[in-house]
């Protein structure tokens, strides 16, 4: 993506807190000294067979980047592609009412939205949310002696590979979607309530991808621990499986001169790091002596928080998995 944007000039302006300059999860736009709008859409097609669902799992994923930016959603508007002319209109209808029930979900509205004629299916949301000027949770600001915590468990990627290979049980699918339906509205809840110091959700670049994006201009080296990484059943037995989806073996060529000990790990798990989630789970930082009491918190509001790493200052930016 960086070649096809290089060369073209993007306007700048003094309330466009986050853009296209220093690239986010969403945008933000400040608009009074108290309220910042974030603007995200994302759209992809189905990864499950069910439309209710896949309407569910594609509008959570959206509404996710408000959630990584600190934010709440208030406003949601769908975005679809439909071959009208080849599917049954009962199956678009159970997409939108499954992006509906998320929307409502998560306190937002749903404000209207653009269809076109496609022979591809697709669907997702453009959504707008709002955060405090000062309480803006970029991917950028891990520090030394923070702790990583990740929500959610990883191998929605494998896992779905299995699903399109016929090879998933009904078991490990119904985790998957209960997984990728669970809104992030913890991260809002946690950047009112504590220090966090960056923030990002796991989507296409996989675990490493996005923890790399998070500290390549840091000077910081993490360690991540293997054995503590939360995963979805199923997903080391469908690696072993090698039902390993493209994006995973995309973003290990991209990303792995970055890493040191993943080649001396399980290769399923190693899998697993590079694995390219659908509506994953909120990674964050916060410092170490805070950390029981944000897992405390979660407890509480019903979240799940694994702690998976630690950040160490360095003099070249480098993330060791053991």
């Amino acid at each position: 993506m960086d070649d096809i944007l290089c060369g073209l000039e993007f306007k700048g302006h003094p309330n466009l807190l986050i853009g296209l300059g220093k690239p986010d999860d969403a945008a933000v736009y400040q608009i009074s000294p108290e309220i910042a709008l974030i603007q995200t859409l994302d759209f992809f097609t189905p990864i499950v067979d069910n439309p209710y669902q896949f309407g569910q799992i594609a509008a959570a994923n959206a509404l996710s980047d408000v959630y990584a930016m600190g934010g709440k959603p208030i406003t949601a508007m769908n975005i679809v592609a439909f071959p009208i002319d080849r599917e049954e209109k009962w199956i678009l209808k159970e997409i939108l009412r499954g992006g509906i029930e998320r929307v409502n979900a998560s306190g937002a509205v749903l404000a209207g939205g653009h269809s076109v004629k496609d022979d591809e299916m697709k669907y997702g949301l453009s959504v707008t949310g709002t955060v405090h000027p000062d309480k803006i949770l970029a991917s950028i600001g891990i520090q030394n002696d923070d702790v990583l915590i990740l929500t959610k468990p990883l191998g929605t990627g494998i896992i779905g590979t299995a699903i399109k290979g016929k090879m998933a049980s009904q078991e490990h699918i119904d985790a998957m979607v209960k997984s990728m339906i669970t809104l992030n509205s913890i991260g809002s809840a946690l950047n009112e309530s504590f220090n966090i110091h960056a923030m990002t959700d796991i989507t296409g670049f996989g675990l490493i991808g996005h923890l790399w994006d998070m500290i390549k201009h840091e000077s910081m080296h993490i360690e991540i621990d293997s054995k503590a990484l939360p995963l979805l059943p199923g997903a080391l037995k469908y690696a072993a499986m090698k039902t390993i989806p493209g994006g995973a073996v995309t973003n290990r060529d991209f990303y792995s001169s970055h890493v040191d000990g993943d080649k001396d790990i399980d290769k399923n798990i190693r899998w697993v790091l590079y694995d390219a989630q659908t509506s994953g789970g909120l990674l964050f930082s916060v410092h170490k002596n805070e950390v029981s009491d944000v897992l405390e918190y979660m407890e509480k509001n019903n979240a799940h928080g694994s702690v998976i790493g630690r950040a160490m200052g360095a003099s070249e930016s480098k993330i060791r998995v053991y």
